[in-house]
């Protein structure tokens, strides 16, 4: 196959899969606001096995905020937040493992309560915010993104590596 299809193809279904996780967490209540665990943000780990990852996310998360009713700062900073920490996770990703949900983690934290304080004036400060947008961030990236690696390790070869 040819590697720039390939590159399309794995962005797209990237970018499809951050759509539906986020539509998942959007029905439970998860998606944004203050409280927010985003099931889509475990997918911020691919860039540790594809570059198509950087922009599949960053497309991914510009439709679900689009479609879950976000405001255009949000839309903007909100996916920014979400390119920024998949184009870290790819820099870290020959480093050591744990490193990898770091930057989405770090990107989130410091991004998004700024939204929420100036673009929804929501009840609470920015250290709140922080806390809450943190927590999320740790458990869809590191608990979740850390379990996707692990599984995607094992089929690594037939997933990513697709021969020609």
């Amino acid at each position: 196959m040819n590697r720039k299809v390939l590159y399309l193809v794995h962005g797209a279904v990237i970018a499809a899969l951050y759509v539906v996780l986020t539509m998942l967490a959007n029905a439970l209540g998860l998606a944004n606001y203050a409280i927010q665990v985003r099931f889509s943000e475990a997918l911020t780990i691919l860039p540790v096995f594809t570059p198509a990852a950087i922009p599949g996310l960053f497309l991914g998360c510009i439709i679900s905020n689009t479609m879950t009713g976000c405001m255009l700062l949000d839309i903007i900073f909100g996916s920014l937040a979400t390119l920024i920490g998949a184009f870290g996770t790819y820099l870290l990703r020959d480093r050591n493992k744990w490193l990898a949900p770091l930057p989405p983690i770090i990107a989130n934290t410091i991004i998004v309560p700024f939204v929420l304080a100036y673009v929804y004036h929501l009840e609470g400060g920015i250290p709140y915010f922080m806390l809450t947008v943190g927590i999320g961030e740790v458990i869809s990236c590191g608990i979740l993104g850390m379990l996707l690696r692990t599984v995607l390790q094992k089929y690594r070869k037939y997933i990513f590596d697709v021969q020609k």
